[in-house]
């Protein structure tokens, strides 16, 4: 470990990591580049000085109330129109993923250095993002977390391509996914107003989601309603969220818990690919049961990468407002049941 920094040289270090890893890491496409890249910025910062800096608490939930706002942007009238007249079905695929996500976690747990509560939510399928920035309110290890979660949504981008070329082989091209808002002050405002209200509320709820949840809500709120248009979070607003959350996780890894999780990583591997099929698996079952085709089965029910999900089912031709019912479906279910999960496995496990 080398000498002590000053806070600023420390904040500075972090910072110039950050822009300089996240622009890499965005020209390869990566996924989640900005949270990757300070995740290792705030590593690089705790392995290599004693200096303690730390994101103050009022920002980071706000970083957790702007993750919370772009998960909440994506509802729309057609999804849930899809998901009232599909509840049998929906309601199996997701009991099924959430008992795959709990299987693979409680295999995970097998190990001695990994506790039932950290294994099943760095497996559980949908919402990675949301899910790191409540692991460590809800009683898991965020550092582990963060890690197995990532690595899964890299596993199922990097299969998603390869599967849906290989075994499905549609035609490109069809479309492309709607990105733009509502132009910057109907953005902003939308913004504002969700985390304005929706963080007012997780302090009256005291909810251990609620940071996340609240705003979320608002923002469905919103959206549903329509009075600011197409609004969504800016992107530079999205950026500085997921690196405030990555900074945050990044400064608490130590050499122990680094060489802990190099340790498991064959294990989580192979429990990701095993997930990864059985998905898999799922969505060839929705494709018998429904009349939905199999392509546009395969990725609603795949573990991971809503935004790239929904780019590949617009490039592919396949029924985007399904594959969006259902992926958005999932991860409002598991955001929501992330609370009483913890605790219900807190309560049998210690």
């Amino acid at each position: 470990m080398t000498g002590e920094r000053s806070p600023r040289a420390s904040l500075a270090l972090v910072v110039g990591l950050t822009v300089v890893l996240g622009v890499a890491m965005s020209l390869v496409h990566l996924p989640s580049a900005v949270l990757f890249a300070s995740l290792i910025a705030g590593m690089a910062h705790a392995l290599t000085s004693p200096t303690v800096i730390a994101v103050p608490k009022s920002l980071y939930r706000m970083a957790q109330g702007v993750i919370g706002v772009v998960i909440g942007a994506v509802v729309t009238l057609p999804a849930l129109e899809r998901i009232s007249h599909e509840l049998l079905p929906i309601g199996v695929v997701l009991v099924a993923t959430l008992l795959l996500s709990i299987l693979a976690g409680r295999l995970l747990a097998l190990r001695s250095d990994v506790s039932v509560v950290t294994g099943v939510f760095s497996l559980i399928a949908g919402g990675a993002s949301g899910v790191v920035a409540v692991a460590r309110d809800l009683g898991a290890d965020e550092r582990v977390v963060t890690v197995v979660q990532y690595l899964r949504v890299l596993v199922v981008l990097l299969a998603m391509p390869l599967v849906t070329a290989v075994v499905f082989h549609p035609s490109h091209g069809h479309g492309r996914l709607a990105s733009a808002g509502a132009g910057w002050l109907r953005d902003l405002a939308f913004v504002a107003v969700s985390l304005a209200v929706g963080l007012l509320l997780a302090r009256l709820v005291r909810f251990p989601t609620a940071s996340l949840l609240g705003p979320l809500a608002v923002a469905v709120v919103l959206a549903l309603g329509g009075w600011l248009g197409d609004a969504r979070v800016p992107t530079p607003i999205q950026w500085l969220a997921f690196g405030l959350i990555g900074v945050q996780v990044g400064l608490r890894f130590t050499r122990a818990s680094l060489a802990s999780i190099a340790r498991m990583l064959p294990t989580v591997l192979a429990l990701t690919v095993g997930m990864v099929a059985a998905t898999a698996a799922v969505g060839a079952m929705l494709a018998w049961w429904t009349p939905v085709d199999g392509l546009t089965a395969y990725l609603a029910t795949t573990p991971g990468g809503l935004f790239a999900v929904l780019s590949t089912a617009s490039d592919a031709g396949s029924d985007v407002t399904y594959v969006l019912a259902v992926q958005l479906c999932r991860l409002l279910v598991i955001l929501a049941l992330t609370p009483l999960l913890a605790r219900w496995l807190s309560a049998r496990h210690g």
